[in-house]
């Protein structure tokens, strides 16, 4: 129960109000969708961010506001991206998601399918990296 405040004589209760941003009901089938039909990128670097395997939780296909986001650890507040080639064709939806992301205090790390195919240490050390500084 909320605490009690006293204004004027009269004892009323203070209401916060927040914002339910994360996993939205309406995205759900959505969410399970992408998880099911993994890229191979995504399972590749799945199998290395699971079971908290750099010592933090993460989360795939998180839903974040009407944005899922590939890979997404809440205690950090960093979302992972693995851009393929729809992603060539859709700059403008990707600067939405960023700056949304941006306005909530969550960082994000962009990487190619290559990146993850031909670099995944690399790759893994990046995503180190941004958890130790944070």
């Amino acid at each position: 129960m909320p605490p009690l405040l006293r204004k004027e004589g009269l004892l009323c209760y203070s209401i916060v109000v927040t914002e339910h941003i994360h996993n939205l009901s309406h995205l759900l089938i959505t969410r399970r969708n992408l998880r099911n039909n993994a890229t191979k990128e995504e399972n590749d670097l799945w199998l290395r961010l699971k079971s908290k395997n750099l010592g933090y939780k993460f989360r795939r296909q998180h839903g974040i506001g009407n944005f899922i986001i590939d890979f997404y650890c809440p205690l950090k507040k960093l979302a992972i991206e693995i851009d393929g080639k729809q992603h060539l064709h859709n700059k403008e939806h990707d600067n939405e998601r960023s700056e949304y992301l941006h306005n909530y205090g969550i960082k994000i790390l962009r990487f190619g399918n290559d990146e993850v195919t031909n670099s995944i240490e690399k790759v893994i050390d990046r995503i180190k990296t941004e958890l130790e500084s944070k």
